[in-house]
């Protein structure tokens, strides 16, 4: 915490701030912006250092040795936004990550696009060369008469600003904030030129931080009464249920008791549900259960509710008249998504838990006057190996003892075997399919963790690790295909370095496996997936991770998951899996033919 000491200095009465007895330091704009942090609960920035950055990072050492917050050296820019990504996951605090001048900013990019599509708060500090060396030439220079750099974030934020004078920096750095967690929430960036950052600054005792955070819960009233109305005169209702849910899913589960409705979800809404609860039909869209779309086909159902969802590409099955079609009543927190459902019988705007407040009590009044809900008929299934309703393909799999290992058996190996409290992060490709239908939970906590919205191969590995060091007793788990996992391979030293007991698991297939697989299955030329084979547990020992090859389920299954994650150390899984098992993407790869793509991303 800093200590904050006026001094009179000189006939103009400058204030001076000092951080305390022990660092006589004049206080800097930089030390201003860890100020804010700091009141706002945030203890770690992560980033890569630079000579135009460093003003903030001498802030931030200070800091640490306060106890303040810390400074978490990442080995590429892109893994840094990615842990920032991680930490705001596991601790619900904006993530912070930093970098310097030039290419340092340039490599931001894709991680800071990614929490753009997957709506992550996220404040993004960039460097300048110092004001006077603009148009110069210098070294890096990313200025508007160079490789302009606010130019390039203005498309993958939601609030950009170069701050060109230091009384700017605290009013610019405060509308930061506040638009990185406005609905939909996002990243925010400002670029500082290295004088202004170690300018000398007043810093207020104290902000009110939670008035940054705050979360304005305006609710259309009128449509919520329509909604109730409807609710009174229908039958059969299926829920679906999207990632916006967030911890709202209880109220909602309760309002799906109430009605008997059956529930499905999205392949990111599977985070927030009970996947043994006796009214889940599985996941719709991306990778989904057969029984799901069933459900939504099924002409007794009278209204199907979906709620907190942006209604993109692989939560809908490429945006398919089985969900959107005027049967849909579109609930959700952000007026802009909206916009994917404008054939929607209903638009119900507000704070989702407000909401299904008042329907649940709706139908609580309603239900003590006799009213009664139906399940639809037809919705039940035979119960599957996995102790649900969600039909599944190839289940006989998830019991294979063939090597290599089948993914189909290493999903529900998972399933059964990791403590419930296992936070897990799945990376873009293959790993996304095998998951999706096969990785099954009873946890409603939001700990299985997937980035759909812009598909950033390599994302898990960096995310996971900032969710640990936000949380470093929490057990972690990423999953991560061999293509993804040679983008971002380098971060896994530093969950060395910060001993952090997050198990990477890789899965070996020498192939980039959904590209592979989309382009057999799309008939296109066969080209590009191949990749060399790979010792990766040698690889981790080489960065002082300890590494194990995975290449029988009798060693799969000799895992001891509570040791693993009990370690004061990382450990990497190098699981030998079956390529030739074609994972459940087909609605994808009709999507993309339809769109007139060739192969599939990722």
């Amino acid at each position: 915490m800093l200590q904050i000491i006026n001094d009179n200095l000189g006939p103009a009465g400058r204030n001076r701030d000092i951080l305390s007895v022990e660092d006589q330091t004049e206080s800097t704009y930089a030390d201003l912006i860890i100020h804010y942090l700091n009141q706002m609960g945030i203890d770690t920035v992560f980033g890569v250092p630079g000579g135009a950055i460093e003003p903030f990072l001498n802030s931030l050492a200070r800091s640490e040795r306060q106890g303040g917050p810390r400074f978490v050296t990442a080995r590429h820019e892109c893994g840094a936004a990615f842990m920032a990504d991680g930490y705001y996951r596991e601790t619900g605090k904006m993530g912070v990550v930093c970098s310097t001048t030039g290419p340092g900013a340039t490599n931001l990019v894709t991680g800071v696009g990614s929490a753009m599509a997957d709506e992550i708060p996220m404040l993004v500090i960039t460097a300048q060369t110092p004001l006077p060396k603009f148009g110069k030439g210098a070294l890096q220079e990313s200025s508007c008469t160079a490789i302009d750099t606010v130019g390039i974030f203005r498309h993958v934020t939601q609030f950009n600003t170069l701050v060109s004078h230091h009384e700017q920096l605290e009013t610019k750095l405060t509308s930061a904030i506040m638009a990185a967690h406005r609905a939909p929430h996002g990243p925010s960036h400002i670029s500082i030129p290295a004088d202004i950052l170690r300018a000398p600054a007043r810093i207020k005792p104290h902000i009110h931080s939670d008035l940054f955070i705050h979360d304005f819960s305006l609710s259309d009233e009128l449509a919520i009464e329509k909604l109730c109305e409807k609710l009174a005169r229908v039958d059969n209702l299926v829920v679906y249920i999207g990632n916006g849910v967030g911890k709202a899913n209880q109220k909602i589960m309760e309002f799906i008791e109430l009605t008997n409705a059956a529930f499905i979800t999205g392949p990111l809404g599977k985070t927030w549900v009970d996947e043994t609860h006796p009214a889940y039909r599985g996941v719709y869209g991306f990778a989904g259960h057969k029984s799901a779309k069933a459900l939504l086909q099924n002409p007794e159902v009278d209204l199907i509710l979906a709620v907190g969802t942006a209604l993109s590409e692989l939560c809908t099955g490429g945006w398919t008249e089985e969900l959107l079609n005027n049967k849909l009543v579109h609930i959700d927190s952000s007026i802009e998504h909206f916009t994917r459902s404008p054939m929607a019988n209903l638009h119900v705007f507000g704070n989702i838990h407000t909401i299904f407040s008042r329907l649940t009590t709706s139908v609580e009044n309603a239900r003590k006057w006799g009213r009664k809900w139906n399940t639809v008929s037809g919705a039940n299934t035979q119960e599957n190996i996995q102790a649900n309703f969600a039909s599944i393909i190839n289940e006989d799999k998830c019991l294979s003892n063939a090597s290599p290992i089948k993914p189909q058996r290493l999903m529900h190996s998972l399933s059964l075997n990791l403590p419930e409290e296992t936070r897990v992060f799945v990376d873009a490709g293959n790993g996304w399919s095998w998951a999706t239908h096969y990785f099954n939970r009873k946890n409603d906590k939001g700990y299985y963790r997937i980035a759909m919205g812009f598909g950033s191969m390599g994302w898990s590995v960096g995310a996971a690790i900032g969710s640990a060091i936000g949380n470093p007793s929490s057990p972690t788990l990423c999953i991560v295909g061999d293509g993804s996992y040679l983008m971002s391979a380098q971060e896994i030293s530093v969950a060395a370095q910060q001993n952090i007991p997050v198990v990477f698991l890789v899965l070996n297939d020498a192939a980039m496996g959904m590209v592979m697989h989309g382009q057999r299955l799309g008939q296109q030329e066969s080209i590009g997936w191949q990749l060399n084979t790979v010792d990766y547990a040698l690889m981790a020992r080489a960065v002082g991770v300890d590494g194990m090859i995975i290449d029988s389920v009798d060693k799969l299954e000799a895992l001891d998951w509570t040791e693993l994650f009990s370690r004061h150390q990382p450990t990497l899984l190098d699981v030998r899996i079956d390529r030739e098992e074609i994972p459940p993407m087909h609605d994808r790869i009709k999507g993309l033919a339809v769109n007139g793509s060739a192969t599939p991303g990722g």
